[in-house]
């Protein structure tokens, strides 16, 4: 699997204009609308067959969104985790261990609709799958702190 998504972000621009379509910036939270997944197998190319479909289905243009992570992403997940007592040593270090991960693409989705269904196809790297999680601990658990003065002794 690809670590870094940008040059495939980028044949995906080239294809889908290439098509003569137009491409809306915007992300499809699938679990908020009727929406399929794509189901690309082993095919690593079969983002081109799920333009192709788009095209013959009559759509003139496709969602397109992708993630590419931040020094400031980064920064404010170890910040959260640094400062929660929910959180150990190994979630803290696998935190500052996406460092590696700045400036890379991990996460590309392309959708369109038809007769009211999302079709979407995603893809993420396995760094993008570990910043999610560890964003989601930090939103849950980042805020919740012991009040010294609360404790009973």
């Amino acid at each position: 699997m690809q670590d870094d998504l940008t040059t495939l972000k980028d044949d995906m621009t080239a294809f889908v204009e290439g098509h003569g379509m137009q491409r809306f910036h915007g992300y499809v939270q699938a679990e908020e609308v009727p929406s399929v997944a794509w189901d690309a197998g082993e095919n690593p190319d079969s983002w081109k067959d799920f333009v192709e479909l788009a095209k013959a289905a009559g759509a003139t243009f496709l969602t397109m969104n992708s993630f590419t992570l931040s020094a400031q992403d980064v920064d404010w997940i170890v910040e959260r985790l640094r400062n929660s007592h929910f959180t150990d040593d190994d979630e803290l270090d696998e935190a500052k261990w996406l460092r590696a991960y700045i400036g890379r693409t991990g996460f590309v989705q392309l959708g369109w609709v038809h007769q009211g269904v999302v079709f979407n196809y995603e893809l993420a790297t396995e760094g993008h799958e570990r910043y999610q999680r560890l964003m989601e601990m930090a939103e849950e658990f980042g805020g919740m702190t012991f009040d010294e003065t609360d404790q009973e002794e």
